[in-house]
């Protein structure tokens, strides 16, 4: 998965809540313009906001190897 096809995951699960992006922002504690940026799949080397902001959604990553 590349930062771009993150991103619009996070955003249809933010939508999905009726979120805002500020009000995803505020539940992690970081700018608007982060999520912003995180929603558009701009590369960002803050993980662990952008796993937050997944979180945040309920958004589980999983290790499809571990399933092997």
């Amino acid at each position: 998965m590349d930062a771009q096809a993150f991103g619009a995951m996070v955003a249809r699960a933010r939508k999905a809540l009726n979120l805002t992006q500020r009000d995803l922002a505020l539940a992690i504690d970081t700018g608007e313009r982060f999520i912003v940026d995180l929603e558009a799949g701009k590369p960002t080397a803050q993980l662990g906001k952008a796993l937050a902001a997944a979180h945040a959604v309920g958004i589980r990553l999983v290790d499809d190897r571990a399933r092997s």
